[in-house]
C-alpha cells in the first residue's frame, strides 16, 4: 500500500526555513556583496602587477626578483601578500553572513566599506603612510568582524 505524499506549504520570505539562506531573497541585493568579493579576489593581482612593473623583472626567477625589491615596489608586494590574507577572512565572513541570513543591505554596506578600505590601504602602503594605513586596516577588520556577527 502506498502512502500519500505529504504536501508542504510553499516557503515565503518570512518563513524561518528560508532565512538561513540569503539566496532566498530573490538575489535582490546579493550582487553588491558578490561584486565586492570579486574585487577583493582580484586586488592581490593589482598590487603584484605594481610590484613587477619594471623592465628589470625576471620571469625566469620571479621569487628572486621579488626578494630583491625595495621602495614602493617592495611595499606593493607586501600589499599583495596582505590582500590574500584579507581575502580569506572576508570570504569567510561573507559566507557566514549569507548562511545566517543576515540583513543583505547591511552586508552590502559592510562589503563596500571593506573594499574601499582595502583599496585605500594598498594606496597608503605604496605611499609609505604607515600610521594612516594601519587605521584604514583597522576599519577593514572591523567590517569583517561585524559581518561575522551580523544577525537577521
Amino acid at each position: 500500500m502506498r502512502r500519500a505524499r505529504r504536501r508542504h506549504s510553499p516557503r515565503t520570505p518570512h518563513d524561518k526555513r528560508t532565512r538561513s539562506s540569503s539566496f532566498d531573497n530573490g538575489g535582490e541585493n546579493m550582487n553588491v556583496s558578490q561584486t565586492c568579493l570579486l574585487i577583493t579576489a582580484l586586488m592581490p593581482f593589482v598590487w603584484t602587477m605594481c610590484a613587477k612593473s619594471s623592465s628589470r623583472y625576471d620571469n625566469h626567477d620571479p621569487r628572486g626578483y621579488l626578494a630583491r625589491l625595495d621602495g614602493w615596489r617592495a611595499r606593493a608586494f607586501a600589499a599583495h601578500q596582505n590582500s590574500w590574507e584579507a581575502f580569506a577572512l572576508f570570504t569567510a565572513a561573507l559566507v557566514v553572513a549569507w548562511h545566517n541570513g543576515a540583513n543583505m543591505q547591511r552586508v552590502d554596506q559592510l562589503a563596500i566599506v571593506f573594499v574601499a578600505s582595502r583599496v585605500l590601504y594598498g594606496v597608503l602602503y605604496l605611499l609609505n603612510w604607515a600610521t594612516l594605513r594601519s587605521l584604514v586596516w583597522t576599519v577593514g577588520l572591523v567590517c569583517v568582524v561585524w559581518l561575522f556577527f551580523a544577525a537577521p
